[in-house]
């Protein structure tokens, strides 16, 4: 009977942990949201930020279905205190962020090693970049064109890319390249950081 309230308290206790310390990170994601910069050989409307660190972070150190929660939870608050695209950036973020993060921390809880954690992030790069250029030639630049016409979001790109003529050539030169180089940030990001902040995560 001890044993199963203590298996029972130690279960609530590792619940609560895990729950606080996802909550933390989704609202570290959502601060870092906030710094978000533009590349200046990319559209100005694709903008680079470090709020995909926290949700790798938390994919690797609690379980990928924590680093898509956090992702979730980032944009939620993002969306209800910030929003400027009526919901399309957001959601953008979270289909773009959710498809990094959690192949790669799927792969890196096969076996928790440092060739596991850059096989998962190459892996979630390129998973990123392919979900990326679908859901934005199909769901999110054609959703976007209710508030700006999408021949204007195509001038945005052909400003610093020629080849970029209509929809398609801006997902082939503008969106997929960027988000092949947002991947790599945040892997050499997560990379150069977890090793360290990943004890605080995994002490319960």
């Amino acid at each position: 009977m001890n044993k199963t309230l203590s298996y029972g308290s130690n279960r609530s206790k590792f619940s609560t942990a895990t729950l606080v310390k996802t909550s933390v990170l989704a609202v570290v994601a959502y601060l870092l949201m906030m710094l978000e910069f533009p590349v200046p050989m990319f559209p100005a409307f694709l903008k680079v930020d470090l709020s995909d660190v926290p949700a790798l972070v938390g994919g690797f150190a609690i379980g990928p279905v924590a680093g898509v929660v956090i992702q979730l939870v980032k944009v939620f608050l993002f969306f209800i205190t910030r929003s400027q695209t009526g919901g399309v950036g957001e959601l953008a973020n979270f289909i773009i962020g959710a498809s990094y993060v959690l192949p790669a921390a799927i792969i890196y809880h096969l076996k928790k090693d440092k060739r596991n954690a850059i096989i998962g992030t190459v892996t979630g790069t390129v998973v990123m970049a392919f979900v990326g250029a679908l859901a934005n030639l199909y769901i999110l630049i054609p959703f976007y064109s209710n508030f700006m016409p999408i021949d204007a979001i195509v001038n945005m790109g052909s400003v610093v890319n020629a080849n970029i003529v209509d929809l398609k050539t801006l997902v082939l030169y503008g969106v997929t390249p960027f988000n092949l180089m947002k991947g790599t940030i945040i892997t050499i990001v997560t990379l150069l950081i977890y090793k360290r902040i990943s004890p605080i995560l995994k002490n319960h």
